[in-house]
């Protein structure tokens, strides 16, 4: 029986398989099962066909933001709005047959935005050139998914980004494991755990693991530890927003916006401009940019001009952005802004920068 077959006998099986207290278990193991078949599966097809890059999509600028979503709600026009580039706009589905590029300048940050096909259910397997567009998006630093008062049903949407491994405004799990000759399965973990030990080990032994200390530095649900195990997934923030807002009434409005409540969508409308400044402002801060300003030993700052970093940022990649020889050389950094107690402070290498920090770097000659 080859991977395929297998897969297809364990999702059968779960299909029968009635959930209740005492079926509970067996079918956290059989999905820890399929979730391993299905990475080994995948890797089989990488390892055949190679590793292909997306036709004609190239990362570029500070970020790259992909936009997801259904054909004709509008995204072709959004991206002419947000870009100096030009997609063909049309009242019609899949008015975008490729994925096309361009830069959205905001803030001193170029952001790389890309227009893509619309995304039809199948799309995890491959229907309507969605592997390659959920491949795109997976490689993106911020995911726009867009959505009209026509069609606001995320479900589809986001059951094939969860498919094809993508995983929406989630942080990685806080596990690590490391393998040993014996001993067995260790459990530790710094918080208290809802899954009992014996649950982890059958999922941990489904992918392989007969001996390995395990530390749980969160309490962990069954599906993000296959997560963590199967290791080829990936995070990505996520912005959502609902186009054509100035054809629709009060009451559709009220009702779109109780059912996208949890996902804090913004409401636009590309075609009125209405909202794009604030999508804007989302997008940069979403992708987690940040911008610095430097303060020469003389002259003013430039503050048309920032160096554009990621959140989380230290004085060490301000550093490593301007010269490579200056961590070398590096004596301190004066800074000014949010990141500090007081004008001016010195700090070291580590130090961690906020938005509009200003440092000025202070060199060995």
């Amino acid at each position: 029986m080859d991977i395929r077959e297998r897969i297809k006998e364990i999702e059968d099986e779960l299909k029968r398989t009635k959930y209740n207290k005492a079926t509970e278990k067996h079918i956290l193991r059989l999905k820890a099962r399929l979730t391993y078949l299905k990475k080994e599966l995948e890797e089989q097809e990488r390892r055949r066909k190679g590793q292909r890059a997306s036709k004609g999509v190239k990362k570029a600028g500070d970020a790259t933001v992909a936009i997801i979503g259904p054909p004709s709600v509008g995204k072709s026009m959004l991206f002419n709005k947000l870009t100096n580039a030009k997609s063909e706009v049309g009242d019609y589905a899949f008015t975008t047959l490729d994925i096309y590029p361009g830069i959205l300048k905001y803030k001193g940050a170029e952001i790389q935005i890309l227009d893509m096909p619309g995304i039809i259910e199948g799309a995890a397997k491959g229907r309507g050139k969605g592997r390659e567009i959920l491949g795109v998006a997976r490689s993106a630093d911020l995911i726009l998914i867009m959505v009209d008062i026509y069609s606001y049903d995320l479900e589809y949407i986001l059951k094939e980004l969860h498919e094809f491994g993508i995983r929406i405004n989630e942080n990685k799990p806080k596990i690590s494991v490391k393998k040993k000759d014996r001993g067995g399965i260790n459990i530790a973990s710094t918080v208290p755990l809802s899954l009992e030990k014996d649950t982890i080990i059958s999922i941990l032994r489904e992918f392989g693991y007969i001996n390995a200390d395990v530390l749980f530095k969160e309490d962990i649900t069954p599906e993000r530890l296959m997560d963590f195990l199967a290791g080829n997934r990936v995070y990505v923030p996520a912005v959502f927003v609902v186009n054509k807002v100035d054809e629709a009434d009060e009451d559709t409005l009220r009702e779109i916006s109780t059912v996208m409540k949890p996902y804090d969508p913004l409401f636009i409308s590309a075609a009125k401009d209405m909202g794009i400044d604030d999508l804007k402002e989302r997008i940069f801060t979403s992708a987690g940019l940040i911008r610095i300003y430097l303060k020469p030993q003389s002259g003013k700052i430039d503050y048309d001009a920032p160096l554009i970093l990621r959140k989380g940022a230290t004085v060490e990649d301000v550093c490593k952005a301007i010269h490579r020889d200056f961590v070398k050389k590096f004596r301190y950094a004066m800074v000014w802004g949010k990141s500090v107690k007081f004008p001016g402070q010195h700090v070291g290498l580590e130090h961690v920068l906020s938005d509009e920090d200003i440092v000025r770097l202070v060199i060995r000659k």
